[in-house]
């Protein structure tokens, strides 16, 4: 007879307080929330390098679909009032933040008013501005609209002054790394930071590995993975440099060996060629093949290293200079770690997951080829999707 009584009682209390519950949300805002448990943008705080955070705090990098997920710090770029996409659709409602600053934590960091500054769809997941929004206007770029442009007949094409940092959340999540198993490779690499052995990790590419439009080294792709590596393995005793030489081919990357990569100790090499072969009358996708398969083998020949290739994401489609063709010289990465029988990192495809909704603008700090502190951070999550 007791527990006849007391089960009513206990789901009459469940409703209330889950009635209490949606109320409290609602009538402080998921704003209000966000504030408490990550503190106000451009207050005082720890910066937040991950940007992407699911409910059971598994990397984004596995396969997952439909999944709730905290997104901080999305880049976009909103021309007059016209719709900006993020990754995802289907909002929270009200979780939505806009801010000036990438990292969160930032004192000059503004925050942008919801109604006033921009207007949010949360089923689709845009975001535009209003006609008098506080928001730079990105149709007043130098660039915005042009066809075929080449940049060096303008003095400042930089979209920095024009992004904005969303954070939000998500109710249809979804991996844009895929999984990527590679451990038949690194197996020396690994032992060692099990170990806790020092180990150095050298990047030799181009100026997207030496950090071009990362607002710092900390926010660079590679200290990113660095810093991946050294949670995943607690006795982790790893440093990272880079050697690599701007606005140059992997040609120029076998030539000047030497001056660069030759002067260093790497029990690990990242070697990120790619963005330059691919621009006009510069390497054929063969060519820049057979360049990678000669590295790898220097690597292990004058290095006694172990070695990762990754590709790289396609430049700007209304650029002048680019041959337009990256996904075979996409191709042409994957194929050289094959016969060079080394491990393999495929931005490529991650970057075209992302653009299946993103424009590209959004996305490179220079408007042209070189990601901006969130691409960086895509760079990281195909990093991180590889297991070894």
């Amino acid at each position: 007879m007791k527990n006849k009584i007391l089960f009513p009682i206990s789901i009459l209390l469940n409703l209330v307080f889950l009635i209490a519950a949606v109320y409290f949300v609602n009538k402080i805002g998921y704003e209000s929330l966000s504030f408490n448990l990550y503190g106000p943008a451009g207050g005082n705080g720890t910066e937040i390098n991950a940007l992407y955070k699911t409910a059971d705090k598994n990397p984004v990098s596995e396969v997952s679909h439909g999944i709730r997920m905290d997104i901080q710090g999305e880049s976009l770029v909103l021309a007059a009032t016209n719709p900006g996409k993020l990754s995802f659709d289907s909002l929270i409602s009200n979780s939505v933040i806009v801010r000036s600053k990438y990292q969160r934590f930032n004192e000059e960091s503004v925050v942008y008013e919801e109604g006033v500054d921009y207007t949010v769809d949360y089923n689709t997941g845009e975001i535009r501005r209003t006609e008098n929004s506080n928001i730079p206007d990105y149709a007043t770029h130098v660039l915005y609209g042009l066809k075929d442009f080449d940049h060096r007949k303008f003095p400042d094409y930089t979209n920095h002054p024009f992004f904005v940092w969303v954070d939000y959340v998500t109710k249809n999540g979804a991996s844009f790394a895929q999984p990527n198993d590679q451990s038949k490779f690194l197996s020396k690499f690994r032992e060692k930071l099990v170990e806790g052995t020092p180990v150095t990790i050298v990047s030799y590419g181009n100026s997207i590995t030496a950090g071009g439009e990362a607002s710092s080294n900390e926010l660079r792709f590679q200290y990113l993975y660095g810093d991946y590596l050294r949670s995943k393995f607690p006795n982790a005793n790893l440093k990272i440099e880079d050697t690599s030489i701007s606005g140059y081919t992997s040609s120029q990357g076998i030539k000047w060996w030497s001056t660069y990569i030759g002067k260093t100790t790497p029990d690990l090499v990242l070697l990120g060629w790619g963005m330059n072969d691919h621009n006009i009358g510069s390497n054929s996708p063969e060519q820049y093949k057979q360049n990678l398969i000669q590295l790898v083998e220097m690597v292990r020949e004058e290095k006694k290293a172990e070695v990762i290739i990754y590709s790289t994401f396609p430049p700007n489609d209304e650029w002048h200079y680019g041959s337009h063709s990256m996904e075979k010289f996409a191709q042409a990465a994957k194929e050289a770690a094959l016969e060079a029988n080394c491990a393999y990192v495929d931005v490529y495809s991650t970057w075209m997951k992302v653009l299946e909704r993103k424009d590209q603008s959004s996305l490179l700090g220079n408007n042209i080829n070189h990601p901006n502190d969130f691409g960086h951070w895509l760079y990281a999550q195909a990093f991180e999707a590889m297991t070894f």
